[in-house]
């Protein structure tokens, strides 16, 4: 079987989902990590790089997207409003609201409030808002159930906690599709055999802020990359699959 690879190639441009004189917005392709990390020593590209050529000038990214996540990634082409927009998101003035495929049925609405700890041990508290927007059910066997479930979810964070929602999915019981370490590997692996899927099924799909300047209040939306259109379509159908907006 043909394994999908959604890592982005340096022949193509990034896709621009917004740009002015001091902020530019990307689509993030799955597999493509935001800046050099000694723990990825495979990775040959770079966002920060990539975005950097592609306009000529340095850019600062002032949040994260993890590896395996696409969707909206958010630079600042100065360093005054890298400094401005850090500050917005330090003192939780961004919201940002992401999609993900995960495992059964998830509730209609839920509050994730668990607290995580970080590497050096310290407890920060953790909140997360679950909407259920899809679910389905497919011809699949998956261990001693016949068929197999998913739901699609709209999660938004008001803390922004490393792997917060990776973290409070698996606490759940729901964890997200293709995630590694904090997902399910028996999942992960029936959608490698079965679908060539080999990314984590997580897009960022929103992001709203007040521009720092003029105090504009700004939302970037990002379509969903190729791998994750797949996926819903394979597991929603598309003659039965609801519309749902880039929120």
């Amino acid at each position: 079987m043909q394994v999908s690879n959604p890592i982005h190639s340096a022949s193509q441009p990034l896709t621009l989902l917004y740009q002015s004189d001091d902020l530019v917005a990307i689509n993030k392709p799955h597999g493509l990590l935001v800046h050099r990390s000694p723990i990825a020593s495979d990775a040959s590209e770079f966002a920060v790089q990539m975005l950097r050529d592609q306009l000529g000038q340095r850019v600062y990214p002032v949040h994260r997207l993890d590896r395996k996540t696409g969707g909206v990634l958010l630079f600042a082409l100065t360093d005054t409003m890298n400094s401005a927009m850090q500050q917005q998101f330090a003192e939780g003035e961004i919201s940002k609201t992401y999609l993900a495929i995960v495992r059964g049925y998830t509730a209609d609405e839920q509050i994730i409030d668990y607290p995580l700890r970080r590497d050096d041990g310290v407890l920060q508290d953790a909140v997360t808002f679950l909407k259920t927007r899809q679910r389905t059910e497919i011809p699949l066997p998956f261990g001693k159930h016949a068929t197999s479930r998913y739901s699609l979810v709209e999660l938004t964070p008001t803390t922004g906690r490393m792997h917060q929602l990776r973290k409070h999915m698996a606490h759940i019981l729901h964890p997200i599709i293709g995630d590694r370490p904090h997902g399910c590997n028996k999942q992960n692996k029936l959608f490698l055999e079965n679908f060539g899927m080999n990314t984590m099924l997580l897009h960022a799909s929103r992001i709203q802020f007040k521009h720092p300047q003029t105090s504009e209040e700004i939302t970037i939306t990002a379509p969903y990359q190729t791998e994750f259109n797949r996926m819903w379509s394979t597991l929603f159908g598309n003659e039965n699959r609801q519309p749902v907006p880039n929120i």
